[in-house]
């Protein structure tokens, strides 16, 4: 599975979220007009919040902002 989700929750939720399962971000960024696209560090962390995430992972194509590096505290 790719290291790349898009899930329909702000960057706060999803920093949140994969905290709480131990899944690692790689780069995380804004999608517009809503939504967020996040690279984990390995596959297998993506496949798991994927799963969790359900119904929010978005498909298809989506419309990504210029990306600008996030620091993640």
């Amino acid at each position: 599975m790719s290291r790349a989700l898009n899930v329909d929750a702000t960057i706060a939720e999803v920093i949140e979220f994969s905290a709480g399962h131990n899944a690692p971000i790689s780069a995380i960024e804004s999608l517009h007009p809503k939504g967020t696209r996040v690279v984990f560090v390995n596959g297998n962390d993506a496949a798991i919040i994927a799963l969790a995430y359900g119904a929010k992972v978005m498909t298809g194509p989506v419309s990504r902002k210029p990306w600008t590096q996030q620091v993640l505290t």
